[in-house]
């Protein structure tokens, strides 16, 4: 199983999705998980981007059941060469038992990711990874299901992550 994850920030509370997905192009999520918590997430601080998001990561990991094949975060693994990113430490949490691939929308100075056109956007998706060649992992987001920049199932973790709000905690969605 393949999942992504994401997390959306609240002033009185965060919420964390999980979509779980067989094969790369997949159109559809085998499963949605979304979590909430009733406290804010621990405020920003620049250089530790990671503090903030990585406990309800693996939290909401926790959930899912074994074997995880790939997680895919919104995000970069890597910062900088040797310079761990979100990516990165969340591999690391879990015992580098599976590959991390990090998508990120934005460019971040330093970071070696390989940009991935989607769709007829001009504006790359730049990917990262850890525990698979990061150019198989670009490879991998460039054919997942979607027409546009942003995969369907990426866009459906980060829709549930964003619109949780009006669903109970906890709850967890079946397909």
């Amino acid at each position: 199983m393949i999942v992504c994850v994401d997390v959306d920030y609240q002033p009185a509370f965060t919420t964390t999705a999980c979509v779980g997905f067989a094969a790369w192009t997949d159109a559809a999520p085998a499963f949605e998980l979304v979590d909430r918590t009733a406290l804010p997430a621990a405020p920003y601080e620049p250089g530790r981007f990671y503090e903030r998001e990585l406990p309800y990561l693996v939290a909401i990991l926790a959930r899912v059941a074994d074997p995880i094949d790939a997680i895919v975060i919104d995000g970069y693994v890597w910062l900088a060469a040797m310079a761990p990113g979100l990516g990165a430490r969340l591999r690391e949490v879990r015992g580098n038992r599976e590959p991390v691939v990090g998508v990120a929308k934005t460019a971040y100075r330093g970071a070696e990711a390989v940009p991935v056109l989607r769709g007829a956007s001009g504006n790359p998706l730049h990917v990262t990874a850890a525990g698979i060649d990061p150019a198989v992992a670009a490879d991998h987001v460039r054919a997942m299901h979607g027409p546009f920049r942003i995969p369907t199932l990426l866009k459906r973790c980060d829709a549930l992550a964003r619109g949780a709000s009006e669903r109970p905690a906890d709850q967890e969605l079946l397909r």
